[in-house]
């Protein structure tokens, strides 16, 4: 794998330490092919201030997150097949960029865009949420009239811009750039499998190996090196690969991770969640399906499906938490199915209550649904800083503990006296249920009754969820009492597994069809058992 050849590192203030580089890499790879230049009708650059993202993050602290489970990525296409002269050159870049922007909540570490023009394949990439990623001027380098873009959530350990995305290699066939939203259960052997044949690596990410498999067969052309990748890659993936005159859309047989088609004034997009293409001012189209590819180039717009029918098993995780309520994906709104999950849960678990309020964000459509269904008043109830932050530095672990206070505060007027039902979207390791629990006790809740719209997670992920492994996850070795126990909740239910079910397929049963494996053990594509160290995305 070769990210270019050649590579700037930026030496802005304190942006590369040892041991955890913030370098930031612009590399262009030159091919022999030219493409029209972008058209962006009605589309204007907007001024990005490169002062706003000059203060970077200074340590990453991955040992300590959120109780929630976090997805890995997101990612973003753009193909422009007509030019404009009022068009920006960076006109791809651009509109990756406010794509990725409303990707920002399925990853903050670490944010790429490259960019093809024909003759140069550019990168940038960074350490980062996006703002701080990209300014004006990196942007106007990434010229072209085709973009991909990626936005990650790093697991544990691999917080490095080794690991970030996109990522690009190039031979004398072009280069090819690789976006990854996903995890590959088979990524060990494949990787060993292309050592042997002399593949290099620099990163411990699972889409170098798909890279480097694209990249093995691309002399048969590009259809035939797709096909041929995917068919030998196992586990979940949304992708979006660029060369240099194409852009190219895939989803696993399965459709374990999302991705959508969107039509822009002269041209196409691709994205993880419909939300994006508002953001990039496109039309939705359709959701890729499972097991297709799409391929887009100046003649439009092809599309196949590869190997056999598999079982539509699309991640339910999207629908509880990972997903922004604007999105749509696989025709079922995420509002909607958040809210019949919260009206199951409060059939399936009534309680005599005050006031029902939920746990910002993902936690607010399931209250409303609660609420609704169950005739007992909704209110605000928790307010969530804007600028806490996902990841807290702490030297100690109570002083962490202690940081929920900074992120959620309860507001006193709806809660106190009062018999409060708090709902949120997940329970994982237990720990942030017991500080939701504190916080309202302290602001005068007479009793606190913890329902949760989504089954107990009891198993790990494999399929791009970074998930604790089995022995932290408070409901693989407690029951529901022991762990309300835990929490110090005057009651806790979960949503049944059947429930969850009935309320997604009531909004759309041609859809149906859901991986559940943290749930119930149970996954669409055989696992290897625990798997130490697997790196997503």
């Amino acid at each position: 794998m070769d990210d270019g050849c050649v590579c700037r590192t930026a030496e802005r203030g304190a942006e590369e330490r040892v041991g955890e580089s913030v370098r930031k890499k612009e590399c262009s790879v030159r091919s022999g092919h030219q493409l029209p230049v972008s058209r962006a009708a009605l589309w204007h650059a907007h001024s990005l201030s490169d002062t706003m993202r000059r203060h970077k993050r200074g340590m990453y602290d991955v040992t300590y997150e959120a109780e929630g489970l976090k997805d890995a990525c997101g990612v973003v296409g753009v193909f422009y097949t007509e030019s404009a002269d009022d068009s920006p050159h960076y006109a791809a870049a651009l509109r990756a960029y406010f794509g990725l922007i409303s990707l920002q909540h399925r990853g903050q570490e670490s944010a790429g865009i490259a960019a093809a023009d024909g003759t140069t394949v550019r990168l940038h990439k960074a350490m980062g949420s996006v703002s701080d990623v990209f300014g004006q001027t990196d942007l106007e380098r990434l010229t072209g009239n085709i973009a991909v873009g990626h936005t990650r959530y790093a697991t544990a350990g691999a917080c490095t811009i080794e690991n970030a995305q996109p990522m690009v290699s190039r031979s004398k066939l072009g280069a090819v750039a690789v976006a990854h939203n996903g995890q590959l259960v088979n990524y060990e052997q494949l990787r060993e499998m292309l050592a042997e044949t002399g593949a290099t690596f620099s990163s411990t990410s699972d889409t170098e190996v798909i890279v480097n498999l694209v990249a093995k067969s691309y002399k048969k052309g590009l259809e035939r090196a797709l096909t041929d990748t995917i068919q030998m890659i196992k586990g979940s993936f949304a992708l979006c690969v660029m060369t240099d005159d194409a852009l190219i859309g895939a989803r696993d047989p399965n459709g374990i991770r999302p991705l959508c088609l969107g039509q822009i004034a002269g041209g196409w997009v691709l994205a993880s969640e419909s939300c994006a293409l508002d953001a990039m001012d496109a039309a939705f189209v359709r959701d890729v399906r499972p097991g297709e590819i799409v391929i887009i180039t100046t003649d439009g717009v092809l599309s196949f499906e590869f190997g056999e029918k598999t079982a539509k098993r699309s991640c339910i995780f999207e629908y509880v938490y990972f997903a922004r309520p604007d999105s749509v994906i696989d025709g079922i709104s995420v509002q909607d199915a958040r809210m019949h999950m919260g009206a199951t849960l409060a059939q399936e678990h009534p309680v005599a209550a005050d006031v029902v309020i939920g746990v910002p964000d993902s936690g607010l459509s399931a209250a409303l649904g609660y609420a609704r269904e169950s005739g007992i008043p909704y209110a605000m109830g928790i307010v969530k800083s804007k600028y806490a932050g996902r990841t807290f530095i702490a030297p100690t672990q109570a002083e962490r503990e202690r940081m929920v206070f900074v992120k959620l505060n309860a507001i006193r007027h709806d809660i106190a006296g009062r018999r409060v039902v708090v709902i949120d979207d997940s329970m994982v390791r237990g720990t942030t249920g017991r500080r939701l629990v504190a916080l309202l006790r302290r602001a005068g809740a007479a009793e606190v009754h913890v329902r949760v719209a989504s089954p107990p997670v009891a198993y790990p992920c494999y399929f791009g969820i970074d998930t604790p492994t089995r022995s932290e996850l408070v409901s693989a070795s407690h029951t529901v009492e022991a762990v309300g126990s835990l929490i110090g909740a005057d009651s806790l239910a979960f949503l049944s597994v059947d429930g969850m079910l009935r309320s997604i397929r009531a909004l759309n049963g041609e859809s149906y069809g859901y991986c559940k494996g943290c749930f119930t053990g149970e996954y669409p594509v055989a696992v290897p058992g625990e798997l130490n160290g697997m790196r997503c995305c």
